[in-house]
């Protein structure tokens, strides 16, 4: 069983008022785990061809630090500092697969031979103290792309300020006060289509081990599934069936073009958290339809498909979207989602509602976010040789087959 407890710790500002903070704390029932029992978290996981050592998932998360698409020193430092945390996969953030497709002007690209070459100069330098599995998410953003950075604003770029003409499967903009996006025709459909299996060949081209893709967020293939993003009249909108036809088409072009070399999923927003939009139930056809077509995983997410979307933002809010997926599929299930503590994923393992846990903003504030895990639950991780000797005097070991020796 787990306790979901408040602990109240305080601050003072420079008023010297006090300031009292409230943040989640997870106890684990002590009986699940010993030292001869493997804890779910640490327990091997199979996606399809790939073995990952461990169930802790570094979600993708956009760097905005790309030019033209193409990878950065930023990328190698970034990549490089997760790739020896210990996790068991690294996806690397949301790529597009054309140049209209980035979110931004700052975001990773995979549609040029320049952006493979800078991309691949990164994946060779991580590979070559890194074994770990990596993967890559491809995306388009559709009529949320030509936006400033986060720290710009994030709004929308007017073409005549830098930015582009947007499409989407309607002229529907994604905010009221935002210019509306091109309608897609069938002849944009197909490009697009095209452009995820170019990409995805280069992603296989330059040895990833696991390629997902990108149909949550609100960005193009989830505009498409959802009913508030998308009011087609033809074979593309208007009953479930018609806007799952796209998204399920990229996925079909891109399973037929690598086959079984590459492990290949999805990451799905499982709900728009909004009245009448894209939901559970729709998300469960989807699924079904996937694994059906060899999805290899779902990853499932949340929302960012309308800025109505009502989201309370409570500790592992999304993890029962994915437990009712994986009651849906027999493929593995990541959950992810304001999961910060080991015991909080451990848990929810044991009680069977995901396969595998995916963090994002905990990693990145505490990149060795596995060796607390290992600690916290009796477990060993494996750790560069080079970081063998750091452990603080009598800590646990908890670095597996080590061995130092200085005379």
């Amino acid at each position: 069983m787990l306790t979901h407890v408040i602990a109240i710790s305080s601050n003072t500002n420079n008023n010297n008022k006090k300031i009292l903070f409230l943040k989640p704390v997870f106890r684990l029932n002590l009986a699940m785990t010993s030292q001869t029992t493997l804890s779910r978290l640490f327990k091997p996981l199979s996606l399809a061809k790939t073995t990952l050592n461990n169930r802790i998932i570094i979600a993708p998360m956009c760097q905005y630090s790309a030019t033209d698409g193409n990878a950065s020193a930023w990328h190698q430092t970034h990549l490089g500092s997760l790739a020896i945390s210990g996790a068991g996969l690294l996806f690397l953030e949301a790529t597009a697969v054309n140049p209209d497709g980035r979110i931004t002007p700052y975001c990773l690209g995979l549609y040029s031979d320049e952006n493979e070459r800078a991309l691949s100069q990164v994946i060779s330098a991580v590979r070559s103290f890194s074994t770990m599995p990596l993967g890559i998410q491809l995306a388009h953003a559709g009529r949320k792309a030509s936006s400033n950075a986060p720290w710009a604003g994030g709004t929308l770029i007017p073409v005549d300020q830098g930015g582009w003409q947007t499409m989407a499967p309607s002229v529907l903009a994604h905010n009221d006060n935002e210019l509306p996006p091109k309608e897609m025709t069938l002849t944009d459909i197909q490009t697009v289509i095209d452009d995820f299996v170019r990409s995805a060949l280069r992603a296989v081209r330059m040895g990833f081990d696991v390629i997902e893709l990108h149909m949550a967020h609100g960005y193009l293939l989830h505009q498409f599934l959802s009913p508030l993003a998308n009011h087609r009249q033809d074979n593309y909108g208007g009953s479930t069936d018609n806007r799952l036809r796209m998204p399920l088409e990229v996925f079909n072009a891109v399973k037929d073009t690598v086959g079984d070399t590459v492990t290949l999923g999805v990451r799905l927003s499982a709900t728009d958290w909004v009245r009448g939009g894209w939901d559970i139930e729709q998300s469960k056809n989807l699924c079904r339809e996937l694994e059906a077509r060899g999805c290899d995983f779902i990853d499932v997410s949340s929302g960012g498909v309308s800025p109505q979307q009502s989201i309370k933002s409570t500790p592992g809010y999304q993890v029962h979207l994915a437990s009712e997926i994986k009651q849906t599929v027999n493929i593995p299930v990541m959950a992810v989602g304001l999961i910060t503590e080991p015991a909080q994923a451990e848990q929810i393992l044991a009680d069977g509602h995901a396969d595998a846990i995916a963090l994002a903003r905990a990693m990145l504030f505490d990149p060795r976010w596995p060796w607390r895990a290992a600690n916290e639950l009796g477990e060993t991780i494996n750790a560069p040789q080079q970081y063998w000797r750091c452990l603080p005097y009598q800590h646990s070991s908890i670095f597996a087959d080590t061995k130092t020796e200085m005379r």
